[in-house]
């Protein structure tokens, strides 16, 4: 059976999210079809999980977590894996399925998935991820060359756009080839992605323990396929309200969390949902949120959009399968602080914020 997605990396984010929704979609007739994962390392780890991936009868996903204050604990069964395969062992098979079948390829590669060796093309597959996937759009554009969309899932801002420019920069090093140039660059639909879900821990040999939050928004553009049809794929206009939200709300109430814990002295292993049941504590996030972050976001026309996302953050953080430790927030704490309080200081000059401010002028 043909595969009409093809995902690029085995982690546990990806099988909580994408290959759920996709497996989710099949049961309503809502998905372009099945996937194909590619394993792009040679990990020892994560070859055990092809086998698993690929099962008849799926892998599970455990949803664990608050809705509206109310708990969740579900188990999901993902089938909409077809094959799983290895470039390092299946090189041709997975060249193949890429050059005929692929309609929209998924990639999340890790932070330093776009980096790309000085050695890298010199050997028959090579060793990063855009190397591979060079290599596979040739092949595709030698095939026929049919539309492709890209949606990488790296949390890389504008990560479709920062993967064509890596692309680029290595076609017309590696491969010299004007007409292939114009292809990738018509014919390939380099999309920009925002994902959010925290999946807390992986299931053996295959299978994720995830929250109930999810969102996969993806910035519309003229030829754009989307995989499926899912409450949580959202199809926007525009990313950047929802980066801000994310990064001056979730983002920023954990930082405003990590500073109170470090100023008080409080217990190393003390977690998110512990900290938020001293009173005082959550006094303090929620006059940050009602009085200087709402306003922020409502100076700039996202009031009641922050508001709904504030009720989701706060079931986040009170999520009672979930031991998210504070001193793991507390890491690089300044620079959390600049990129997610003053920032939003900066975004929305003309509203007054005295604790956050007290907090970016003692970092």
């Amino acid at each position: 059976m043909p595969t009409p997605i093809i995902q690029f990396g085995t982690s546990r984010f990806l099988q909580a999210h994408a290959d759920l929704f996709v497996s989710e979609a099949l049961e309503k007739g809502e998905a372009l079809g099945k996937i194909t994962i590619v394993q792009t390392t040679g990990s020892a780890e994560r070859a055990g999980r092809l086998k698993a991936l690929a099962s008849h009868e799926g892998f599970p996903v455990i949803v664990r977590g608050l809705v509206e204050g109310a708990e969740v604990d579900r188990t999901q069964q993902v089938t909409s894996v077809a094959r799983a395969l290895s470039a390092a062992t299946d090189w041709e098979e997975v060249k193949r399925i890429v050059a005929t079948e692929a309609e929209v390829l998924i990639s999340n590669t890790g932070d330093t998935g776009y980096a790309v060796g000085a050695d890298d093309l010199t050997t028959e597959i090579p060793a990063s991820f855009p190397g591979k996937l060079l290599i596979l759009l040739h092949e595709r554009y030698r095939a026929g060359g049919k539309v492709l969309t890209i949606l990488p899932c790296e949390l890389v801002a504008r990560n479709g756009d920062t993967l064509k420019t890596v692309m680029l920069d290595l076609q017309s090093i590696r491969i010299a080839d004007a007409a292939f140039r114009d292809w990738l660059e018509s014919q390939v639909i380099w999309g920009n992605t925002l994902v959010d879900r925290i999946v807390s821990e992986p299931l053996q040999p295959a299978g994720a323990v995830a929250e109930p939050y999810a969102l996969w928004a993806i910035e519309a553009q003229p030829g754009l396929t989307l995989p499926c049809a899912h409450p949580s794929i959202l199809l926007v206009d525009d990313l950047a309200p929802y980066e801000k939200l994310k990064l001056h709300i979730l983002n920023l109430g954990h930082t405003v969390l990590a500073d109170l814990w470090l100023k008080a002295g409080r217990p190393q292993d003390e977690t998110v949902k512990a900290i938020l049941k001293d009173p005082d504590v959550f006094a303090t996030l929620m006059d940050i949120y009602e009085n200087e972050v709402i306003p922020g976001f409502a100076a700039n026309n996202l009031g009641s959009e922050a508001a709904g996302y504030v009720a989701l953050t706060l079931d986040r953080f009170r999520n009672p399968f979930l031991d998210h430790r504070i001193r793991d927030i507390a890491n690089h704490h300044a620079e959390k602080i600049t990129r997610r309080l003053a920032d939003f200081r900066v975004w929305s000059p003309d509203v007054a914020m005295p604790k956050l401010t007290a907090i970016i002028e003692t970092r």
